[in-house]
């Protein structure tokens, strides 16, 4: 049937509206079959006595959701895009075992739990905790995650560095477009390179950051610090370093290591 125009050759907004009605009733099918294929994942892992197992996997959902962002699109921002997905994915790790959030978030609390829901969905529960031990315990459970601020107060970026199961493998927010990076998320998951990727590196060298980074610059490694503290200092590495690379062992300091490394913001 063809649509009724306005006298400037627009559609009326009583096909516009009923054109919306349409494509909701297309959208509830489809997000309907995506979550019955979702508890057929979780039906088929727990076949292969995979039940419980944690099924994050940040890495594949980079590769997705950069994907989906490089698509042709005329109407839906990176931000729209990426939080529906966010949701889905959530809603299916939910389904497949253990998954919960403990957060937190320094002196914004508000911002630390605004991004754990940016990142990880509405469908995992979750918990605020007074200290950032309390989250890194949390972590070490079945399905946790951790995701605790950056702050200048606190080093406990630094624990992890005895922690070698618990890895960060996110930084909070995903997308430069929700600001700059507040957060690191934590968990027994495993990190695998995706093409665009920093490394957090905890150093207790006692030069100056900008010594530092010269240091590792001369030796051909990008690095830039994000917060010092406790006697030690956090650095962001542009790309993914495994934890024997000799660049990083001829660094200044004698307690480094890495502890993790996330995708670059999806929308950069």
């Amino acid at each position: 049937m063809a649509q009724a125009t306005t006298k400037t050759g627009t559609p009326s907004l009583d096909d516009v509206r009923a054109r919306i009605d349409a494509i909701d009733a297309e959208l509830l099918r489809l997000l309907d079959e995506r979550a019955g294929l979702a508890r057929a994942v979780a039906a088929a892992k727990a076949a292969a006595g995979e039940a419980g197992r944690f099924g994050l996997k940040p890495g594949r959902e980079a590769q997705l959701l950069r994907k989906l962002l490089a698509a042709p699109r005329s109407g839906a921002s990176a931000a729209l895009v990426v939080r529906v997905w966010r949701e889905m994915i959530g809603e299916s790790l939910k389904l497949q075992g253990p998954f919960h959030l403990a957060v937190w978030g320094g002196k914004d609390p508000g911002r630390a739990v605004e991004l754990a829901r940016l990142r990880f969905g509405a469908a995992p529960p979750l918990i605020q905790v007074a200290k950032p031990e309390e989250a890194i315990a949390q972590a070490k459970t079945p399905g946790g995650v951790a995701i605790a601020a950056l702050t200048p107060d606190s080093a406990w970026w630094g624990r992890l560095l005895a922690e070698p199961k618990l890895r960060v493998f996110a930084a909070l927010p995903c997308l430069a477009a929700w600001g700059p990076m507040a957060a690191l998320a934590v968990g027994e998951v495993e990190v695998e390179p995706t093409g665009d990727d920093v490394t957090f590196w905890v150093t207790d060298a006692p030069q100056s950051a900008l010594a530092v980074e010269e240091a590792l610059s001369r030796d051909g490694a990008a690095a830039t610090l994000l917060v010092e503290a406790g006697g030690l200092k956090l650095f962001m590495l542009a790309g993914y370093y495994q934890a024997d690379d000799p660049r990083l062992a001829r660094a200044p300091g004698r307690l480094s290591g890495v502890i993790g490394a996330a995708p670059a913001p999806l929308d950069v």
